[in-house]
């Protein structure tokens, strides 16, 4: 009997999979692991010719997004959620067992994860102590590198990375390497996107999801921004109908002015609730430490961490545990949910104190 394992490539036998929230758990009365918005998103639909094929990039959709994001639509590519983009581009860019990328750690697996999965070197170099980008480390590793991964706010620490470190690294990579910054979560803070450079830098690539603020992860929808050029070989490369036609009729709705009014409002009140949060945290002597955020989550330094974690989820309250990424060895991230769920939260979290000092 033939063993299938003898002809899978060998970065795959040996490739340690992105653990997502509902691998992890999928069982709870209470989720703050996957930075989900905490309020159901439903519609009901007609959906029509679904047996033909949709266009491959929605022009409705495209052009909506284009108004809302105010950039060209022919800067504009509509994806399975950010993670097609980051996959993408790799394929576009990167040649196999020659190439580089950089990642920063800690933060989003996914980029290191496809470049291991398409034979392409991770080259990682952590945060500064000071949350900021070694400069000198990476300018010491510029030789085949073609891609440089930031996630902006970052994901888990929240933080933003420098834009005077980005704007450096735009024109030292300019005719050698893209910068690829991931706002993922840019919502949260919209006034920092630093989409409005892409007509300065034609080696900038912006990712954007529906998944966060806009509360549609179910949809898996998402987009480049870029210049014209890296568009079009992106188009090339794109699988011929990436976006089924019922997410295309869920976007346009969502894609309205009203609905987008909505999601501002429901931003508003998230950060506000973050904020809340933040405070009532650290009022708790468990907490070591509450790292400020941009997103709509927040990294806490807790003491006791394994006790902390096991003792919510026992109780139904789940969470993201980062004590496996560098220099996060007690931290857990925990999304901002509805008010019920962070008033349980600290009402356990509460309990556990007395337990435990």
């Amino acid at each position: 009997m033939s063993n299938i394992k003898n002809i899978i490539r060998k970065n795959i036998k040996n490739l340690i999979p992105y653990q997502s929230a509902r691998k992890i758990n999928n069982s709870g009365k209470i989720f703050l692991n996957a930075n989900e918005i905490p309020i159901n998103k439903s519609i009901d639909i007609y959906h029509k010719n679904l047996n033909r094929y949709p266009n491959p990039q929605p022009n409705d959709i495209i052009k909506k997004y284009s108004e809302y994001s105010n950039i060209n639509t022919s800067s504009i590519l509509v994806t399975r959620g950010a993670d097609e983009g980051i996959e993408l581009l790799i394929k576009i860019f990167c040649n196999p067992y020659a190439d580089q990328i950089m990642t920063f750690p800690p933060t989003y697996p996914m980029y290191g994860i496809n470049a291991d999965i398409l034979g392409i070197k991770n080259v990682i170099i952590p945060f500064l102590k000071n949350w900021k980008l070694d400069i000198n480390k990476i300018m010491l590793n510029v030789k085949n590198t073609k891609i440089i991964y930031l996630c902006r706010p970052n994901n888990p620490t929240g933080h933003l990375i420098n834009k005077k470190d980005i704007i450096y690294l735009l024109k030292k990579f300019i005719h050698t390497g893209i910068i690829v910054i991931d706002e993922a979560y840019i919502e949260f803070c919209i006034e920092e996107s630093l989409a409005y450079l892409i007509d300065s830098y034609p080696n900038l690539v912006i990712l954007r999801t529906l998944s966060k603020a806009f509360g549609l992860a179910g949809i898996r929808c998402g987009f480049i921004l870029a210049n014209i050029d890296i568009i079009t070989f992106l188009q090339k490369s794109i699988t011929p109908y990436p976006i089924p036609t019922p997410v295309i009729d869920i976007v346009n709705f969502f894609l309205t002015i009203p609905q987008i009014q909505k999601m501002n409002f429901l931003v508003q009140e998230l950060n506000q609730r973050c904020i809340w949060l933040s405070n009532e945290l650290k009022k708790n002597t468990l907490v070591k430490y509450v790292f400020p955020t941009k997103g709509n989550y927040l990294l806490v330094e807790f003491l006791f961490i394994k006790k902390v974690f096991n003792f919510l989820s026992k109780k139904g309250i789940i969470i993201r545990a980062q004590n496996d990424k560098i220099r996060l060895e007690n931290c857990i991230r925990i999304s901002i949910g509805s008010k019920n769920d962070c008033l349980k939260l600290l009402q356990e979290l509460h309990v556990i104190r007395s337990l435990i000092l």
